[in-house]
């Protein structure tokens, strides 16, 4: 009589658990763990004071104004910086960038912590942002000298700032005691830690140091670390803008600039006037592939957490808080859980399409809103689980749309493309601040109309 039944054979993988560990190890092969640990760690800093200001902005403006005023001021800087800086930022050296920008975090935030007027603390927040725009097209930007992890990891960094952050402030002011000013006096000082990670961690012999006339790509063939300076080049002696390459970047054609030329004998005004030309055509070519899908789900996302997450509310019984100001910074902490789990899963798991989870966000906008307006839900543990979900979308897009860039753009393209597209979800998060002002008040309003008061109380 045969039987099914038989014994493991020694030595082999027993339980799916091991098959599991053996798949995560294979995952980070040829992973370097410097480049990991640095980039993790400058996802996770350069982010981390954004969330903390958001997280706060409750007790900056109070609970009369809109929350809306922090957003703006926090990402609108940013989005600024994001939008004109990939022109000219490379003529900035990162051993130089980067202390700047971490002078800029620093001061911001002892201006924040320290200030009595609003309108000073509003001017840190927009110091900080501006560091933190800087920093994350920077950042970005040198992931492509630094292999396929660098991104993976400073995208997981972003989602742990986010929850770091959160819960730092939930912790420190809600748990422990802090005032709010200590809390984010003594947090300022996080922006000190890139500095190490940049000069002591991170291996520097791989950033040559950027060219005046261009972004540098990654010589074919050559060895990590040697970078080639990207040269616009003359055709019968005529400069030509866009030339050599034409490759296919999601359904579109991508117009690569290549080289070597002689357009180094040319005026620097000349060139860079030429070169901000050929961007330009560039950033076109990039919209509907990466930069309106990101757009989209920071828009619904922000409106979200700014205009519709302060007025998602129960009687204070019915809420595990002491206080109704507590639930607006664990809504927070919960939304940025589910952005970590997402952003730390390209090891594991890759999504190519960036359209779907995009306006599945959008649906939750529509759905919480409903919500805000006629109270269907029945408790807060169900508003929990959106909000952790609504993060689980918004990593999933974010940290997929720069993988997509990293596997599809030319080499020679792609320090440039990952830092323009960063404009996208500064500029979603504008338009979110802007729709924020007008809809959080708007629904307070209904729902003081309707017998719940829940929004104007502390």
């Amino acid at each position: 009589m045969s039987s099914s039944f038989s014994l493991p054979v020694p030595g082999a993988p027993s339980s799916s658990l091991a098959l599991y560990k053996a798949r995560i190890r294979a995952a980070f092969i040829g992973a370097n763990p410097r480049v990991c640990a640095a980039f993790w760690l400058f996802g996770c800093i350069n982010n981390v004071l954004y969330v903390i200001i958001l997280s706060a902005a409750l007790d900056l403006v109070g609970p009369t104004l809109p929350k809306a005023i922090v957003l703006l001021a926090d990402v609108g800087p940013s989005f600024i910086t994001k939008l004109i800086a990939p022109y000219f930022i490379h003529n900035i050296p990162y051993r130089i960038r980067i202390p700047i920008l971490v002078l800029f975090a620093f001061v911001g935030m002892q201006l924040v912590a320290w200030a009595d007027s609003l309108e000073t603390r509003l001017f840190g927040v927009a110091l900080a942002s501006i560091s933190s725009g800087g920093g994350e097209l920077s950042f970005i930007g040198m992931t492509h000298f630094y292999g396929k992890f660098a991104v993976p990891f400073w995208s997981s960094g972003t989602g742990a700032a986010g929850l770091l952050g959160a819960g730092l402030y939930v912790l420190a002011t809600s748990w422990v005691g802090w005032s709010v000013r200590g809390s984010l006096m003594v947090f300022g000082f996080l922006p000190v830690v890139m500095l190490f990670t940049f000069f002591v961690i991170l291996p520097l012999d791989v950033l040559k140091g950027n060219k005046w006339h261009g972004y540098e790509p990654i010589v074919e063939g050559a060895e990590v670390g040697e970078a080639g300076a990207l040269l616009a080049t003359e055709e019968n002696g005529v400069e030509s803008a866009l030339l050599s390459s034409i490759h296919p970047v999601g359904g579109q054609t991508f117009l690569a600039v290549s080289g070597p030329g002689s357009a180094a004998e040319k005026s620097f005004p000349a060139q860079s006037w030429s070169g901000f030309q050929t961007n330009l055509r560039k950033t076109k070519l990039l919209f509907f592939p990466f930069m309106l899908p990101l757009l989209l789900v920071y828009i619904a996302e922000y409106t979200i957490n700014q205009g519709v997450a302060p007025t998602l509310l129960f009687p204070l019984a019915d809420m595990p808080f002491k206080a109704y100001r507590d639930a607006y910074p664990m809504y927070n902490t919960i939304y940025q859980m589910g952005v970590f789990i997402s952003r730390s899963s390209t090891p594991f798991i890759r999504f190519h399409a960036l359209y779907p989870p995009a306006l599945l966000q959008c649906v939750n906008l529509v759905f919480l809103v409903l919500h805000s307006m006629f109270d269907f839900l029945p408790n807060i543990w169900v508003i929990f689980l959106v909000v952790f979900w609504e993060g689980l979308l918004g990593g999933m897009v974010y940290v997929n749309t720069f993988a997509e860039i990293t596997d599809t753009i030319p080499e020679e393209e792609r320090e440039f493309s990952l830092g323009t597209v960063t404009v996208s979800d500064s500029g979603g998060i504008c338009v979110a601040g802007l729709i924020s002002l007008v809809l959080e008040g708007w629904l307070c309003r209904y729902q003081v109309k309707n017998g719940r008061d829940y929004c104007t109380l502390t």
